[in-house]
């Protein structure tokens, strides 16, 4: 049961108000009822020329006196206070010069909540709906149904709900139990995000029955033993052919991962379409055009050939990415080694990324082919003039030598799904053109010579490398990093490919289903079988309050017996169901 209290004061002032309010809804019985809702509030009222209302220990200004037409409750600030139509502020006559200075913006603040209806607090619609009707829930409850919705206690979003959390439970005197004082305290911060996590509003609403069958694809996959781990770079051959793991990541920061996905492992060329991002977020698409081609070559992805222009056929070969190596900003390989990992860092949420030193030795001291392309490229005048060839390439086995854990990497193919915002931090790390450009890229050249086969069959952006990586994007929705060592004879991850495949298979993810008539697949951007909502991602308070509070219920006086509170200082209304009305 939502309770809001205030104190004997307002009681009194509001009561003769309330009456002849309800009296004029009942004697009109066609419109719709309305009913109203009070926060806790205190009246500090002195012999001086200000008058306060005083509400979770923050000074509202305007305390209005009402026509008994309409009353409102919403959110300002922080606090729920009262509104009414043709309100006439009181401070008009205890404080007339404050009130003409600030008249503005009080009459845009006022019509902004006229429109937003009769507004419970998020905080107390998210203690209700964890509680169940217990007056305290135990922490773990909110943390375990937190983890259900998809988002981690360590989402850096939620760091000060976490933070405030662990001070209150240390206060409290069994350290468990959280009543709704405290519960409204530590997610306050946060509520916004809770709130929408909570009332399913991210990309996938069903997140539980989603990861459901992630798992189910991740053990069908587990099955397969055809493939051979890489061992042309030594360091490679050392990993186990058993190892499989699967991370995601949506646009809305939701993860879930299954397998070994906390064992560190290079990117290889994995990192092609990562820098050539980098290299068109600071120079933009036409720059660096100049130097590589677009087009896929139809040939192995170490092959001394160049397109009819004497360059490269694209960024997601090797010598295309080794073009692409010397366009990094930096004056010195050091200095350009630093910028690319601070890009990576921030595309990862700031999680795990690494460098393997013994993979660079080892790729430097077996790199004949790819010293013999940076030859041919030099020859040709392919790259940006005064480059140092031999240093670019140095620079080329560094960043194939960048370790990330499948958990990072999803979250790097997130930020390349949400537009070039990292989901967990909300940051913009990549301009709009270096990720259109970047996806579109990955989806005609991304999977060696394979990919033609993947863009048909699977049909999403994705990228491949030798270490057992596949970088899938599925673009607006979320990034999978899938990663196992075995190879097939074209370079790819064998139960990568198998996942990738099955995945769009069981939902509509493929770039070119049709979401509306494609019924085979399902669609977990839709909640049990509804629209999708066209719209994800943050919403203001303002907008969650209307959509909640006047989308299911309405609010219904009840007595204080019901309650359980001392009926001398307290009125509660509780929400009712419309559907129990009818």
């Amino acid at each position: 049961m939502l309770q809001f209290r205030f104190s004997t004061v307002l009681k009194e002032f509001f009561q003769s108000n309330l009456k002849r309010s309800l009296a004029g809804i009942s004697r009109n019985k066609t419109s719709l009822p309305i009913y109203y809702c009070f926060s806790t509030a205190s009246v500090d009222v002195k012999v001086s020329s200000k008058l306060k209302v005083l509400h979770a220990g923050v000074h509202c200004p305007l305390l209005y006196t009402t026509t008994g037409i309409r009353t409102y409750c919403t959110k300002a600030e922080g606090a729920a206070i009262p509104v009414t139509e043709n309100a006439v502020p009181l401070t008009a006559v205890l404080l007339p010069d404050q009130v003409k200075k600030d008249e503005t913006v009080k009459e845009a603040a006022t019509e902004k909540k006229r429109k937003a209806g009769i507004l419970p607090s998020l905080e107390d619609l998210l203690f209700y709906t964890i509680a169940e009707g217990q007056e305290k829930i135990p922490v773990h409850k909110f943390l375990t149904a937190l983890k259900a919705t998809g988002l981690r206690t360590g989402d850096p979003r939620l760091k000060e709900c976490m933070d405030t959390l662990k001070v209150t439970l240390k206060n409290t005197s069994d350290g468990v139990m959280l009543d709704r004082h405290l519960f409204k305290k530590c997610v306050q911060s946060n509520i916004v995000l809770l709130t929408q996590a909570f009332r399913k509003k991210f990309v996938i609403p069903d997140f539980q029955s989603f990861t459901s069958h992630i798992d189910e694809l991740y053990e069908s996959a587990k099955k397969l033993n055809e493939g051979q781990v890489a061992d042309y770079i030594p360091q490679l051959a050392k990993f186990s052919p058993e190892l499989w793991a699967v991370s995601l990541c949506t646009v809305d920061g939701q993860r879930h991962t299954v397998g070994d996905t906390k064992v560190p492992f290079c990117l290889q060329s994995c990192v092609k379409p990562l820098k050539y991002a980098i290299a068109v977020h600071d120079h933009g698409t036409e720059y660096v055009h100049r130097f590589i081609g677009k087009e896929p070559s139809g040939l192995r992805f170490n092959k001394l050939f160049l397109d009819e222009d004497d360059k490269p056929h694209n960024p997601m070969v090797n010598a295309g990415a080794i073009v692409c190596t010397s366009l990094i900003k930096g004056a010195s390989n050091a200095a350009k080694f630093d910028y690319v990992m601070n890009f990576l860092n921030k595309m990862a949420g700031n999680e795990y990324v690494g460098f393997s030193n013994a993979t660079f030795q080892s790729e430097r001291e077996s790199g004949d082919r790819n010293f013999a392309i940076g030859y041919y490229l030099k020859e040709k005048k392919c790259f940006p003039e005064g480059t140092d060839m031999t240093s670019i390439l140095d620079f080329y086995f560094q960043l194939c030598s960048i370790e990330v854990t499948c958990e990072s990497a999803s979250v790097m193919a997130a930020t390349l799904a949400n537009g070039g915002f990292c989901p967990i931090t909300g940051e913009r790390v990549l301009s709009p053109e270096a990720v259109r450009d970047t996806l579109s890229l990955m989806h005609s050249c991304g999977m060696y010579d394979f990919s033609g086969q993947f863009a048909f069959h699977v049909g999403l952006p994705a990228k491949s490398g030798v270490s057992g990586g596949i970088l899938l994007v599925v673009p607006n929705v979320m990034g999978i990093m899938c990663w196992s060592p075995p190879l097939d004879k074209l370079g790819n991850s064998v139960r990568g490919i198998q996942f990738c495949t099955d995945l769009v298979s069981l939902f509509n993810f493929h770039n070119y289903d049709n979401l509306r008539h494609f019924a085979k697949k399902h669609d977990p951007r839709r909640e049990g079988g509804d629209q999708r909502q066209l719209t994800f991602g943050p919403m203001d308070y303002e907008s969650l309050q209307q959509e909640l509070a006047l989308k299911d219920s309405l609010w219904r006086k009840v007595v204080p017996s019901e309650c359980h509170e001392d009926s001398s200082t307290t009125v509660v209304y509780r929400m009712e169901n419309v559907g129990e009305r009818n």
